[in-house]
């Protein structure tokens, strides 16, 4: 294997596992999703190692496996339904306020609050990754921030200032 790679591997893997794990709201399918990522940047590691960024590279190709496995998931629960079998519930995910508050953005806002505030990526890279204009980015992240501060109780967005 590549030194290279194994060195960007070892820096960035948990941190884009716990970035889509934010983003998707399952740890598991996150991790699924970023070692599927990982193993097809291996497999072109010349092209990717060449990119602007990797990592942003790898993020893009990890909410599409995200994607692709929740397209997949839709369709099985409906052939159960039709089935009359009962889905089996995951595990419960962490119940602290931010997580919850984060939780309960849309799936586009919550995805760019992971890419932009916990992995880290410029906006024009999370453009990149979700697949949409950097303007959107921006609006997206600012209504997330409303909705978050307002979820949180900000007494800058609330109208209670604090006195000082």
């Amino acid at each position: 294997m590549d030194a290279e790679f194994e060195a960007w591997y070892a820096r960035e893997f948990s941190r884009v596992a716990a970035t889509l794990a934010l983003a998707v709201g399952d740890a598991g399918l996150a991790e699924e999703a970023t070692a599927e990522a990982f193993a097809r940047a291996l497999v072109r590691w010349s092209q990717v190692s060449r990119a602007t960024s990797p990592t942003a590279w790898v993020y893009t190709v990890a909410l599409n496996q995200v994607r692709s496995t929740l397209r997949r998931l839709r369709l099985e629960r409906r052939w159960a339904l039709r089935q009359r079998i009962e889905p089996v519930a995951g595990p419960r995910e962490p119940d602290s306020d931010l997580w919850l508050a984060v939780a309960a953005l849309p799936e586009r806002a919550r995805t760019a609050v992971a890419l932009r505030y916990v992995a880290d990526l410029t906006e024009a890279e999370v453009a990149a990754a979700m697949g949409v204009a950097r303007g959107t980015v921006a609006a997206t992240l600012h209504q997330a921030r409303k909705r978050l501060a307002a979820a949180l109780g900000d007494p800058e967005t609330t109208g209670e200032r604090a006195e000082r």
